[in-house]
């Protein structure tokens, strides 16, 4: 039998290959901590928000190409792992990525994601998303810090957009 919180990441899983973003963030506890290779958010709206980012950019230039698959699955009462592989094309420069991604997990009493942490090779990613540069630079520090504070920008102006 499946656990709640097992249940909870299928969920996630299953929205996010349909780009369903609000299905994903209703997976999340409000006061839930997001952190990725790009990213460190803090409650739901940030961390919804980020996804309906993602996902409306998706389904804007890049839905002929998008394909989300997950496995590896496993939940206990309070933490939970998946990997899953994103191929979708990178809205800022149009370039196909296919991104491995390691998930971990902690869940509420009530089945909902309270931290959620995704990992990846940055430089692998930056290689794929960003052609040359990505290749150049997508070991420094420099690089990542561009690549975040950008996202940070980008975020901040879709969710001032959205209200």
């Amino acid at each position: 039998m499946k656990t709640t919180n097992e249940q909870t990441i299928r969920r996630f899983y299953d929205a996010f290959a349909k780009l369903d973003a609000a299905t994903m963030s209703a997976c999340y506890a409000p006061d839930v901590t997001f952190e990725d290779e790009v990213f460190t958010l803090r409650g739901q709206t940030e961390v919804g928000g980020m996804w309906t980012m993602l996902c409306a950019g998706t389904q804007a230039k890049g839905a002929d190409v998008w394909k989300l698959t997950y496995r590896d699955v496993t939940a206990d009462d309070t933490s939970g792992k998946a990997h899953w592989d994103a191929h979708y094309r990178f809205s800022a420069t149009g370039r196909i990525v296919d991104n491995a991604i390691d998930a971990r997990m902690t869940f509420t009493p009530e089945g909902l994601i309270a931290a959620h942490h995704d990992s990846f090779p940055f430089w692998t990613w930056a290689r794929q998303a960003l052609g040359t540069p990505g290749l150049l630079l997508g070991w420094s520090p420099s690089l990542r810090n561009k690549v975040r504070k950008t996202a940070a920008t980008n975020l901040a102006a879709f969710m001032a957009r959205q209200s």
